[in-house]
């Protein structure tokens, strides 16, 4: 029988952690260049960003779609992380405020989400479904809690409330239509109309 020594297996688990690296570069770069230019764009300047080759790239990600779901999908899980630190730091009502309104800047900035996700590409089905189930029981929380402490009285279905707010952002198109502060403040009366009328 072979003797197996502490080093065997090394360079495969050396070569997966290189992998990982490359990856999480990967979808940081691509994250940068979709918000500058929107998901069509080259997949070239993504590697140069990320400071790989073209066929690594492809390794990781062999479709766009691949490397567009794994962007929002880490954007999707830190936005939802976002929700216990600031349930944690603030009272309901702030709570709530402050996660939509980061909700709405992931929304505003995500060049090209609308349209991929609306495109009816079976590619994006399981992001479609993802941004569901990660996103509204979130906001579901968020509300529930704002109403117990009696910081707003009107309720709304958290799917249809995001589904608001990125209409807000976006016009339809694959590109956002409105600025970042205009949407802001439109996404900011959503809320208020949530607020009971003894509340400030």
């Amino acid at each position: 029988m072979p003797h197996t020594t502490d080093g065997d297996g090394g360079e495969p688990r050396r070569q997966r952690a290189d992998a990982r690296l490359n990856i999480d570069a990967l979808v940081e770069a691509a994250k940068a260049v979709f918000a500058e230019s929107g998901v069509d764009a080259p997949v070239r300047s993504i590697a140069e960003r990320a400071g790989v080759g073209v066929g690594t790239l492809y390794r990781h990600f062999p479709l766009r779609s691949d490397l567009i779901s794994a962007v929002f999908r880490r954007e999707m899980d830190a936005c939802v992380a976002a929700a216990t630190d600031l349930e944690a730091a603030y009272p309901p009502g702030e709570a709530l405020d402050r996660w939509v309104m980061r909700y709405t800047q992931f929304v505003a900035t995500k060049r090209g989400l609308a349209g991929a996700l609306h495109s009816g590409d079976p590619a994006y089905e399981p992001l479609a479904e993802y941004f569901s189930t990660r996103l509204a029981p979130t906001l579901e929380r968020l509300l529930d809690a704002a109403t117990e402490s009696g910081e707003i009285s009107q309720r709304v279905v958290a799917g249809e409330f995001l589904g608001a707010v990125a209409n807000l952002c976006h016009d339809g198109g694959p590109t956002p239509s409105r600025s970042g502060g205009r949407a802001e403040r439109m996404v900011r009366l959503l809320l208020a109309g949530l607020r009971s009328e003894d509340v400030g």
